[in-house]
């Protein structure tokens, strides 16, 4: 599998039951520091919200994940949270409620299903799109290769991160994991011809 869902906007949701309103905000993120970031930005935006509840999945297959309840009885916000996200097969995205009570108790059903659908209105307003698994391949090789290489990017199409062309060249070049082996392969052997 070399290609992955995520979202490409800042999508939101709203949910409210009972009162207690719930505001769904899911961002397109890379790393566990970008989702403190935004965090804080959500804590200092809504200081005056009763929760903070969020869930992120990273990587090409989510294994990097967490979830958490801010204060809601366990497994009640992050879970459900984290469910549509898998559900929906999404990663590197990061989903935050933030929950104002209205002064009834949901009661834990009610808390799941309330962070359920705050969180799936906001993914139904995200940009969904299908991004590659990417190796990189850095090579060198004296100029006089150069046709070589060039015909080899030009039947396997990979993307062209860098290129320094001198007395030596030396070019880096990203394509999808499935096929970086065959590329690889190819500027090897033209070190042998």
């Amino acid at each position: 599998m070399d290609s992955y869902k995520t979202i490409n906007n800042i999508a939101e949701g709203y949910y409210t039951e009972k009162r207690s309103k719930f505001y769904a905000f899911a961002h397109h993120v890379e790393s566990a520091d970008e989702v403190k970031e935004l965090l804080a930005g959500y804590r200092k935006k809504y200081y005056d919200a009763r929760h903070v509840c969020w869930a992120y999945r990273l990587g090409p297959t989510g294994e990097e994940f967490r979830m958490n309840d801010d204060g809601e009885p366990s497994s009640t916000a992050g879970k459900p949270i984290h469910g549509q996200l898998v559900s929906k097969e999404l990663t590197d995205i990061v989903v935050f409620v933030i929950r104002y009570y209205g002064g009834v108790n949901l009661g834990t059903s009610g808390l799941i299903i309330a962070y359920r659908e705050a969180t799936i209105d906001a993914l139904n307003n995200a940009e969904v799109e299908e991004r590659l698994v990417e190796s990189i391949i850095e090579y060198s090789f004296p100029y006089a290769m150069m046709n070589g290489v060039m015909k080899i990017v030009k039947d396997l199409n990979p993307r062209i991160v860098s290129q320094t062309f001198d007395n030596t060249c030396s070019i880096k070049l990203a394509i999808r994991e499935s096929m970086a082996e065959q590329l690889q392969s190819r500027l090897d052997k033209l070190s042998f011809e």
